[in-house]
């Protein structure tokens, strides 16, 4: 019995941040804060771009989408954690709620890069070929997209997922993380783990490697496009719409790199824990702050749309 998969009796836990219950505390309230500015911020930026017809282009669209799955993305993790957090003895998760957290984290996060890949190519159409970019980012096109990117993170997760969760768990152990990720939960396998390891790497470079060579090469043609703008305000105008989705994308990509592209072998549970706080909780947050503070008509639609309120 000891040796087979167990699933409806097996159990795990998390690794708590620390013993102190006054630092649990801290850690829980910092947590709660930056899930709810991240939902607020997310959300915001989702009904801006959906009650003002002057955004209703395809940048604002994708960027619209990219919000949206952001709070499903946070919200798949930050409740648990913070169940996790504030629980005075281990709280548990069943083999079954696992596989369930760690497909939508796959899913979301997946779906989320290859967006991201979905809007410089947008831009690289808005800068690069100007008189064309109706014709060229029709609406038909960029639901296509959307819902294309929505897609692939399925599949992708679905084929992870069920693969890692087909091996031989022996027994109810500790997963060193605040929530179900695939290096961390592979690591309590009592089976040889290279077929699925080498899956991840596959699965990996997929979500990552790809869509980051695309969005490099996308920007390489629209930094060369943006220095022929002779206008000093065309050129300011040109980059800020660029800047804070580059900005997002190194943040996301980093940090996805930083774990996911590392050999398993070398891979740091301490060092997972801090990067995944990062692409978690602190970069859904920083997220819309980026896209608002460099983005002027979305700042101005915020303002018209804070006015109306206070109006009304």
């Amino acid at each position: 019995m000891e040796g087979t998969n167990q699933t409806g009796m097996i159990h795990f836990h998390f690794r708590p941040f620390s013993k102190l219950p006054e630092v649990q505390m801290l850690i829980f309230v910092a947590f709660l804060v930056m899930y709810l500015v991240s939902i607020g911020g997310n959300g915001s930026i989702s009904l801006i771009i959906w009650s003002n017809h002057s955004l209703h282009t395809p940048m604002y669209f994708f960027l619209a989408s990219l919000a949206a799955l952001e709070i499903c993305y946070s919200s798949t993790i930050a409740p648990l954690t913070l169940a996790s957090v504030l629980s005075a003895e281990r709280a548990l998760i069943s083999l079954p709620g696992c596989g369930a957290q760690m497909f939508f984290f796959i899913f979301l996060g997946s779906a989320d890069c290859i967006l991201l890949a979905v809007m410089a190519y947008d831009r690289f159409v808005a800068i690069c070929h100007p008189l064309r970019y109706t014709l060229m980012m029709s609406w038909r096109l960029c639901v296509q997209l959307a819902l294309g990117s929505l897609a692939l993170g399925f599949i992708l997760a679905t084929q992870l997922t069920v693969l890692i969760f087909r091996l031989p768990f022996c027994r109810s152990q500790e997963i060193s993380l605040f929530y179900c990720d695939v290096l961390p939960v592979m690591r309590l396998a009592c089976a040889d783990t290279w077929v699925h390891e080498a899956t991840l790497l596959v699965v990996s470079l997929t979500v990552l490697t790809i869509p980051f060579l695309l969005i490099a090469l996308s920007y390489i043609f629209i930094m060369a496009a943006i220095l022929k703008i002779r206008s000093a305000e065309g050129r300011h105008k040109a980059f800020s719409t660029c800047s804070s989705h580059l900005t997002v994308v190194l943040l996301q990509y980093g940090c996805g790199s930083l774990i996911y592209l590392c050999p398993s072998s070398r891979y740091s549970p301490e060092r997972g824990q801090v990067v995944s706080v990062v692409y978690t909780f602190i970069t859904p947050v920083l997220n819309p702050l980026i896209y608002s503070m460099r983005n002027r008509e979305l700042t101005d639609a915020l303002k018209r749309t804070m006015m109306r309120f206070l109006l009304s």
